[in-house]
């Protein structure tokens, strides 16, 4: 069957409201339209994670805090109950932000918190990206507060832990049901840098992928030290 283009959505609307279409790069998201939230990465927390591996999600956390700093994307981090039993900001991922010092909250809720969510209102971005613990609480209240707020909220999926698989896909799929995108610490990644050829951010990325993309990495330190154009 032949479509019209004139019929479809965004072309009707073009002709309707002289609105300029939606192309792919429009939807992709940009280091400059997005703020980063990182919820209760903390060993308290992490000793309850059963979702999957620890070692694997402090690995993608802190691939994640490194695209933020690739990207000069702003990162608000927050801590709850941390001199009495959940402890800092995971070291790791602390030494790869050494200049953001994570806000402390009483409440599971982020956004119940004025002072977390100042910070994310006045970075001014309209996307927000969330990782953390717990998927079932401190990151699921989080995301659904922010969604009712007006953001676009992307989770990344792979960067957060929760208690059992089944709860940790429950949660993920009660946000996506709400609104909210779900996506990788690697995707944001080549989202960000969308072309290789884009010089500015290429070592930076190349870096966080050589270091903790697995066998993706291995290929681009190969290709480098072993792919040399005659």
């Amino acid at each position: 069957m032949q479509v019209n283009v004139a019929d479809s959505p965004v072309q009707s609307g073009v002709l309707q409201n002289n609105q300029t279409p939606m192309y792919a790069a429009d939807v992709l998201i940009k280091p400059e339209e997005c703020v980063m939230l990182l919820v209760d990465f903390q060993a308290g927390l992490g000793f309850g994670v059963e979702s999957t591996s620890r070692q694997v999600v402090l690995n993608n956390a802190v691939a994640l805090a490194r695209t933020a700093v690739a990207f000069n994307v702003p990162v608000i981090a927050s801590t709850s109950a941390s001199r009495v039993y959940s402890g800092p900001l995971l070291p790791p991922v602390q030494e790869v932000l050494p200049s953001v010092k994570a806000i402390e909250r009483r409440s599971m809720n982020v956004w119940e918190d004025d002072a977390v969510r100042n910070a994310v209102l006045a970075a001014k971005r309209r996307r927000l990206i969330i990782a953390g613990f717990l998927t079932e609480a401190c990151v699921s209240f989080s995301v659904l507060s922010a969604l009712n707020n007006g953001f676009e909220v992307f989770v990344v999926a792979d960067a957060c832990g929760g208690l059992t698989p089944q709860s940790h896909e429950l949660a993920l799929r009660r946000l996506e049901q709400a609104g909210a995108r779900m996506t990788s610490w690697i995707q944001t990644l080549l989202e960000f840098q969308r072309d290789w050829t884009r010089h500015d951010t290429y070592e930076a990325a190349r870096a966080v992928v050589v270091a903790n993309a697995g066998g993706y990495g291995m290929g681009l330190a190969y290709a480098r030290e072993m792919i040399h154009p005659t």
